[in-house]
């Protein structure tokens, strides 16, 4: 999940090889590099972010060597100028993460349950926090207090609140109050196995694989971080946020105090509205008009409904769908291009692939279209758990009376883009970002030629020039990090407590640690996220294929979180870091905010799935179908499918059969696809072929729709009017409350959820009674449904 903040809109111009973004409106367009040609003073031409934060005065002068360096879209947000005496590590930052750290990783697990979500927004904290942090400042004592036993001492109230007090604590909630993929196969074996791992085995591992992760970014940081070219657009989005806090702070206009009555007017709108579509009035989930046209009509049911069906001309009017972060393209702060893409992939995959395999007979499986789960010959739920022994080997019996496993067309047509996005991303980056990454290295290698100088005296632009006030974090720390988590996995391994061999631990940290650098450099300039998906499962399938032990289904969700969130944790880590390098946070205070957060939060994700897990079982089983669709534990069950096919089938019998012949294609046909929209770039310039990114189009089409396919058509008209009408023809008004509404609509809906479970689920689960708009046997009104 990704839990952060949804993704700023980027500019092609910037870096040629990134992915580039809408167009900004006439007369606010940045400065490009072919403009720089043209005009020899760029600083005169605004930017997006101009009308948020005011420009510093030293960016009069061009000319100085310390400013020319910056990107202008960076030297337009961020300070030049830094104040090394502001308190960082205080008492107020302690009881402030904590304050947003906990409910945010409580709601953040539960999203691994739920078919759709929205993250616990990090500018939810940013904002709130601020307001937190000013009311302690004026309410605190000043008394100074001793740790006991220690000769430390701490001020309550140290003076006015400081700005870098305020991102740290953001930082740590981004840190803490997120998900973490060691719930999956810890949910997996108690749900589907009934094998419940020890409470404190879980938060040991919980916690190595985030770690792992973070002791990852010191692979990449030497590369992407400190170097200025690489502007990390989501962390300058919340710089720029940053600078207009402080500046609020220390004087107030009528304009900020504006912003901050919409903000909390849209907080307040939301949370109320939310308890409709999410307890009281469920219909409002999923519009489908086509099924109140023919309520009994099977044909119009599967075409019109989105719980389950096609979702033509759907609509939904619950955020949680709208904002569905599944699809990695958020309505606020994406640009238009990329929701386009990604509208696109879910035409074809929903308007087009589903009725052709519906009716048109597409794949030659006509069963078990729309569910992820495993399914017989003749479209029975196959009894995967019977395939594994209790020795966790293959139990070909079983199989052989239950026949081979067939996966529904729909499920397998996701596989297959899931794939292809993946090769996608690094054919992506050979043929659009080559230059860059041979520029980085070797600006790497010269920087190995002066090693007694610390990274920040290596380069010479003002924000390093000002970071090297500050004492940088030494690498056997985040040694150690590493040590203290292959500790506590490799005895979970040894003890057979975590289900896979050591020795793929090994495996898994070394194909983790190899995309670090790649896919954390296609981050850092184009926003973008990878999901990493089913191929690390298929890895591990293919090196414990023969093994005649270690072959449980679990394995495959195991090394699939360790190298996964070997990437994920080191680009939030990677992506904070940028934020402190932005606001001039000594490193260190930022190193420790980031291990503190994960120790704080691991605990709380645990807490959170054992509530669920005891309250929703049967619901996450399937025993009983949830009418809302919400609790499906979708995400689970495509985990429990591939560790079935890809470790006790194994994947030369997989793809043996004839159903998965097709997916090995997957990866040449990702790897061609960016080779010919190059191709057609380069032919023709002017058509900007280079808008469609492969590696969204397919990581849309590898989404699985069987669910839930509701929220897209919304999210496209949503995306129309903010994204491109207003952004393009309401600019003044687009860039004073754009920020300000991402913000609340997402903290709206995580404070809505918290409230309906603790007044409606928290001590006795009380259910909505039914009525025209909680309709007992289908919300949409889909009797006919399949």
């Amino acid at each position: 999940m990704s839990t952060r903040a949804p993704r700023v809109a980027k500019d092609e111009a910037k870096i040629p090889s990134a992915t580039p973004s809408v167009e900004p409106p006439i007369g606010q367009r940045p400065t490009s590099i072919q403009d720089k040609n043209k005009d020899d003073d760029p600083s005169k031409e605004k930017l997006p972010f101009e009308d948020a934060v005011e420009v510093d005065a030293d960016l009069e002068n061009e000319n100085d060597p310390e400013i020319n360096q910056i990107p202008p879209e960076v030297r337009r947000v961020v300070s030049l100028h830094d104040d090394t005496t502001l308190p960082t590590l205080t008492f107020r930052y302690f009881l402030l993460s904590a304050i947003f750290v906990i409910p945010g990783a409580f709601l953040s697990a539960m999203n691994y349950f739920r078919t759709t979500y929205a993250p616990y927004s990090v500018f939810f904290v940013q904002i709130a926090a601020n307001y937190v942090g000013l009311w302690l400042a004026r309410v605190l004592p000043a008394r100074e207090f001793r740790v006991p036993f220690t000769s430390w001492t701490f001020n309550l109230n140290p003076g006015p609140w400081s700005v870098k007090e305020h991102v740290l604590v953001t930082i740590t909630a981004a840190s803490g109050a997120t998900g973490n993929l060691g719930i999956t196969p810890i949910a997996l074996g108690e749900l589907y196995f009934n094998q419940r791992v020890h409470p404190a085995a879980a938060i040991f591992f919980m916690w190595s694989i985030n770690a792992t992760g973070y002791a990852f970014a010191a692979i990449a940081r030497q590369v992407l971080l400190y170097e200025p070219a690489y502007p990390w657009f989501q962390a300058l989005c919340q710089t720029a946020l940053f600078e207009t806090q402080s500046r609020q702070n220390k004087n107030p206009t009528p304009t900020a105090r504006k912003q901050m009555r919409v903000f909390w007017l849209v907080l307040l709108g939301i949370t109320l509205w939310q308890f409709l579509p999410e307890y009281a009035f469920p219909m409002l989930n999923s519009l489908a008009f086509l099924c109140w046209v023919a309520p009994h009509n099977p044909i119009a049911n599967f075409i019109g409904s989105g719980l389950g069906g096609m979702g033509f001309l759907n609509l939904t009017f619950d955020w949680a769908n709208i904002s569905n972060y599944n699809a990695g393209v958020p309505l606020f702060l994406s640009p238009w291009w990329s929701q386009v893409v990604l509208f696109c992939s879910f035409v074809m995959s929903c308007w087009v692939l589903l009725p052709a395999a519906k009716w048109g007979g597409l794949g030659g499986y006509p069963h078990c279209l729309m569910t992820n789960r495993a399914c017989t010959a003749d479209g029975a739920k196959y009894p995967v758990t019977s395939l594994v022994t209790p020795q966790n080997t293959f139990n070909q019996t079983a199989y052989e009376e239950n026949g081979q496993l067939h996966l529904g067309v729909h499920y397998l047509w996701a596989i297959f883009f899931d794939y292809a996005s993946y090769i996608s991303a690094y054919s992506w980056i050979a043929f659009f970002g080559a230059g860059q990454i041979k520029k980085a290295f070797n600006k790497f290698r010269a920087r190995r030629n002066n090693p007694a100088q610390g990274i920040n005296h290596q380069y010479t632009d003002r924000l390093n020039v000002l970071m090297r006030s500050y004492k940088e974090v030494p690498l056997w720390w985040y040694i150690l990090l590493f040590l203290a988590s292959f500790v506590c996995v490799m005895t979970m391994s040894g003890l057979d407590i975590i289900y896979i061999p050591w020795w793929t631990y090994l495996v898994a940290l070394a194909t983790g640690a190899a995309v670090v650098v790649p896919l954390g450099w296609l981050y850092a300039i184009s926003n973008y996220q990878l999901p990493i998906g089913t191929f690390n499962e298929l890895l591990y399938g293919t090196m414990v294929e023969r093994l005649s032990t270690n072959r449980s289904p679990i394995g495959a969700s195991v090394y699939g979180s360790i190298a996964g969130d070997a990437w994920y944790r080191a680009q939030y880590m990677l992506q904070d870091q940028k934020i402190g390098h932005y606001m001039h946070v000594p490193q260190r205070a930022v190193f420790f905010s980031q291990v503190f957060g994960i120790v704080m939060g691991v605990p709380i994700n645990y807490a959170a799935m054992r509530w669920i897990i005891d309250t929703k079982r049967d619901y996450l089983t399937g025993a009983i179908e949830d009418p809302a669709h919400i609790w499906t534990a979708q995400s689970l069950t495509s985990s429990l499918t591939m560790g079935v096919q890809y470790v006790l089938l194994g994947p030369t019998r997989l793809f043996q059969q004839e159903q998965f012949r097709p997916l090995p294609y997957a990866f040449l046909f990702g790897a061609a696809c960016p080779a010919i929209i190059y191709l057609l770039h380069r032919l023709f310039p002017r058509a900007k072929f280079q808008l469609w990114n492969t590696t969204i189009f397919f990581s849309g089409a590898s989404i699985f729709y069987g669910n839930v396919s509701t929220g897209y058509f919304s999210r496209f008209i949503g995306g129309f009017v903010v994204m491109f009408w207003a952004y393009r023809y309401r600019y003044q008004l687009w860039a004073k409350y754009n920020f300000i509404l991402a913000a609340a609509f997402d903290a709206g809906f995580n404070l809505n959820m918290l409230l309906i479970f603790l007044i409606f689920g928290s001590a006795k689960v009380i259910g909505m009674p039914n009525w025209l708009g909680n309709d007992a046997v289908s919300v949409e009104k889909c009797y006919a449904l399949d």
